[in-house]
């Protein structure tokens, strides 16, 4: 079992930055991808970005393209997301997931059912 946690929410300005952290712990994590998800109120859990563990390719949201960043540091089994420039549809809970098994596919980055655990997350508050 594979225990998510994150961490660096808040409530920030239009304009400012926040960097999310997921810390992996349980059983010797040796996932094959990691991704940041996002849920706004009365909306669908949607993709925001996500890495291959071992290989590091990231892949993004159009929506958060040039903004967001993810990243890793293996030796603490924890992924980050730095996020620059936020604006208020960015306003969202969001969630860390990880994914255990082989990716047959690049779509599986992308999609919820796609992912094995899921941390509590986060809310991010960007006001206008």
């Amino acid at each position: 079992q594979v225990h998510l946690v994150e961490s660096g929410g808040g409530l920030v300005q239009a304009g400012g930055s926040l960097r999310l952290s997921c810390a992996a712990s349980g059983r010797t994590f040796s996932g094959y991808a990691m991704g940041w998800f996002r849920q706004a109120p009365g909306k669908e859990r949607e993709f925001v970005a996500a890495m291959s563990w071992s290989a590091g390719n990231t892949y993004y949201a159009e929506s958060v393209k040039g903004r967001f960043t993810i990243s890793r540091d293996n030796a603490k089994n924890t992924v980050y997301l730095q996020m620059n420039s936020l604006k208020p549809e960015d306003t969202a809970v969001y969630y860390c997931a990880a994914r255990s098994r082989p990716l047959y596919s690049r779509s599986y980055y992308y999609t919820v059912k796609e992912y094995d655990y899921w941390g509590q997350g986060t809310q991010v508050t960007v006001s206008s």
